[in-house]
């Protein structure tokens, strides 16, 4: 039986969902009647330009001819625009406009053909455009064979009948005798169908491999929506739940031990941790043609990256409840032994849950790290983070990297959320690295206009202070004292933001997956074998693809 939701006139579909399949017929066909309304127009103006320059083959009843083309230009127009753009139709009335529309075609050439006749020409030249078109569609439009073969079978009834009429009626303006002409154009006709029903049967056979390339065992990608160091993440559906699901792709060429056991490792520390503030980890496999995955819960939100960058320094209140919120998860995840290690606003997802905004969710554990290992796999030190919220002793000394180094990545957090700047920039790597170790943080309220109590900007200087002793005890210590702290977020104003930033994402249109920042993961015997050099651009950082030879930028 079929799973409901499911659409046997399109199954390949990206997404095999009815909604997806509608959405991706209703393109097609759009972009098809465009095509055909400037095809129409640039062969009028083509007659038009020949028959000035050569008059005397100017056939008598052309008038009529470029009349009953504007007509259907109109009926194209229509089509577009008062059924295709204004309105979501669905796939049955879809395809009945794709019907419509190419037999509409083969109408307009045979009446060209019929009250052309004077130019002994003008049937072949029906013939051979029609054929383009019904080609065109072929490759534009998603379709069966069989339905193409009926859709562009009926088409080139107008014109053999055009064909016929004109071997009956008029076979003195006619350069063969009306018996080969009919069977020629019947000829004609059915080796068209049979290249356009072909074409259509492997593209959309292609489409179908496609959308079974998409399959990870359950779950159906849909679309990409990030991309970093440890693989892609995409958008997907559980074929018997339906729910939204986020599925995390290991890529093809990081198919070393290393990189397995480090993508093995993100998933197994994520599903050991239930917080609600830690992002929810379904399940973890490998799919028949060897493609590692793991899915969780898909997060409908923004990042807090994306979010200064778009709505600038948030109020001290609402930075306040994210923290609170991070140091919830972080707590969990250092009771049970693990360092986070990235902490970073690209890596803090801010959504809504049951109704309630401004719901924190920690995700890519792709650097944590148990507390009690020291060094990687081979014994060699690492440095591992993103630079502009590296802790001082992750760059100094990677093996003392513990909970306390979360705590300096989300008071450096902290600190671009209320001012919209990182605690400290520079043109390369070593610069941003010497300043964590070496450097005294300008005080936020430096920075930025917005007002910000001085109990909360000691508090952010105190996590980022260089001795890891001197800042707080724990995460859990961290969340009770930012809690203690005068001023609560209105959950009002969260509601308010959420439905303004809804309507502003439903007016932009969905673009490329977003590059996650730049996340290094080097080996060292040094500080100064940090050699690798970033380019900051808006809204990310990304990474100039040119790694030292005695480390790797991820």
């Amino acid at each position: 039986m079929a799973l409901p939701g499911k659409v046997r006139l399109a199954p390949w579909s990206p997404a095999g969902s009815r909604g997806e399949a509608r959405a991706y017929v209703q393109a097609r066909l759009t972009l098809f009647s465009k095509l055909m309304f400037w095809i129409f127009w640039i062969l009028v103006a083509f007659l038009i330009g020949l028959y000035r320059l050569w008059p005397s083959i100017r056939p008598a009843k052309v008038g009529f001819v470029f009349e009953c083309a504007l007509f259907g230009q109109a009926v194209f127009a229509s089509i577009w625009y008062f059924g295709l753009h204004r309105n979501q139709l669905s796939l049955e009335w879809l395809y009945r406009l794709d019907a419509v529309m190419v037999i509409l075609i083969g109408v307009e050439f045979a009446n060209s053909a019929y009250f052309q006749s004077d130019l002994p020409s003008a049937i072949y030249s029906a013939f051979i455009w029609h054929t383009f078109t019904i080609f065109a569609r072929t490759i534009v439009v998603p379709s069966s064979g069989a339905r193409t073969a009926v859709v562009t079978g009926l088409s080139f009834v107008p014109l053999i009948v055009s064909g016929v009429l004109l071997g009956v009626f008029l076979p003195e303006r006619l350069d063969v005798p009306a018996l080969p002409l009919t069977g020629g154009t019947i000829m004609y006709a059915a080796v068209a169908v049979l290249l356009a029903t072909t074409g259509s049967r492997l593209i959309y056979g292609l489409r179908r491999q496609v959308s079974e390339a998409m399959q990870l065992g359950q779950y159906t990608l849909e679309e990409k929506i990030g991309e970093g160091g440890m693989g892609a993440v995409y958008r997907a559906t559980h074929a018997m739940l339906r729910r939204p699901t986020a599925v995390k792709l290991l890529p093809p060429d990081r198919y070393d031990q290393r990189s397995l056991k480090r993508f093995e490792r993100e998933v197994q520390a994520m599903s050991r941790l239930t917080h609600p503030n830690t992002v929810a980890v379904y399940d973890y496999g490998r799919s028949l043609d060897g493609v590692f995955y793991y899915a969780m819960e898909y997060l409908d939100g923004i990042d807090l990256e994306s979010l200064v960058r778009g709505d600038g320094p948030q109020p001290a209140p609402r930075v306040v409840h994210i923290l609170r919120q991070v140091c919830g998860a972080l707590s969990e995840a250092h009771g049970v032994g693990l360092t986070h290690r990235d902490i970073k606003p690209a890596n803090v997802i801010l959504c809504q849950r049951g109704g309630t905004p401004d719901v924190v969710k920690v995700v890519d554990f792709g650097l944590v790290k148990e507390i009690t290992h020291t060094t990687d796999d081979t014994g060699t030190k690492i440095i591992a983070g993103t630079p502009a919220y590296l802790s001082p002793e992750a760059v100094t000394d990677p093996e003392r990297v513990g909970p306390a180094s979360d705590l300096y990545a989300l008071g450096a957090v902290g600190y671009f959320l209320l001012t919209g700047h990182h605690v400290f920039d520079g043109k390369t790597v070593i610069h941003v690295c010497t300043q964590h170790v070496t450097a005294v943080p300008t005080p936020p309220s430096q920075r930025t206009a917005n007002p910000i109590p001085a109990e909360l900007e000691a508090l952010i200087l105190g996590c980022l202070a260089k001795d890891p002793a001197a800042r707080p005890a724990d995460a859990q210590t961290l969340r009770s004292r930012l809690g203690a702290l005068p001023g609560e977020w209105d959950e009002t104003l969260a509601s308010v933001w959420w439905t303004e930033f809804a309507a502003r994402r439903a007016a932009v249109p969905p673009t490329a997956a977003r590059p996650m920042p730049l996340t290094i993961t080097r080996e060292i015997a040094g500080l100064t074998d940090i050699d690798v050099g970033i380019a900051a651009t808006h809204p990310v950082i990304q990474p100039v693809i040119q790694p030292a030879k005695t480390g790797q930028v991820t």
